[in-house]
């Protein structure tokens, strides 16, 4: 259950009308609408592939686009927590090294997942006709599904507990949040991509 009081004494640390606080919040919202609308875009169309000369080719654009926007959030997230002020009641060592070990548990999830599926996996390589032969069961996928979106959501949480912020913290949720979405919509659209590709297998 969630504590409704704590819960107000939080928002009343944050100035959710603050400048960089919205720029943190459309960030954090675009990057996941952004990379999802084009891959659905490139699937249907196959535009990107058809201009960079390659699915290839064209995954790795979008991925490393992925990757500036992702920068950039960061940065936001970063600079909205240190626009406002600091909660003393998480300002301890004790906070501090929580908040490290679980940004690292969340660094495990983002790195393990990314050499599991490897750059066009991670970077929706589906969307691009680029499929894998089976669906990835080894760790991070053996623990929980998506872990590289959990394992971001836990740097940020990790993130903000080591500064103490209460600005990082809603920030967060905002990103779990975001990541929720994401995987509502990327999650039966993929699944609907493999079922195609074994239709197709049969069929031969």
């Amino acid at each position: 259950q969630v504590d409704v009081a704590a819960m107000a004494r939080l928002f009343g640390y944050v100035d959710v009308t603050d400048t960089g606080f919205i720029v943190a919040v459309i960030s954090i919202a675009f990057n996941p609408l952004f990379w999802n609308v084009v891959a659905r875009w490139e699937h249907k169309t196959r535009a990107l592939s058809r201009v960079f000369g390659s699915p290839h080719a064209a995954c790795y654009c979008l991925g490393a686009v992925i990757l500036v926007l992702n920068c950039v959030r960061s940065h936001c997230f970063t600079e909205a927590m240190k626009s406002q002020p600091k909660l003393e009641g998480l300002d301890y060592h004790w906070t501090f090294y929580t908040g490290l070990a679980i940004s690292a548990v969340g660094t495990l999830f983002v790195i393990s997942s990314f050499l599991a599926l490897g750059f066009t996996g991670t970077f929706l390589g589906d969307y691009f006709g680029i499929l894998m032969e089976e669906k990835v069961t080894s760790f991070p996928f053996s623990v929980l599904d998506n872990p590289m979106y959990w394992g971001s959501t836990a740097i940020y949480l990790g993130w903000s507990l080591m500064h103490a912020s209460p600005a990082g913290l809603l920030l967060t949720a905002v990103v779990a949040i975001s990541y929720t979405i994401a995987v509502l919509y990327e999650g039966p659209f993929t699944e609907e991509i493999y079922r195609q590709k074994q239709k197709g297998v049969k069929n031969k």
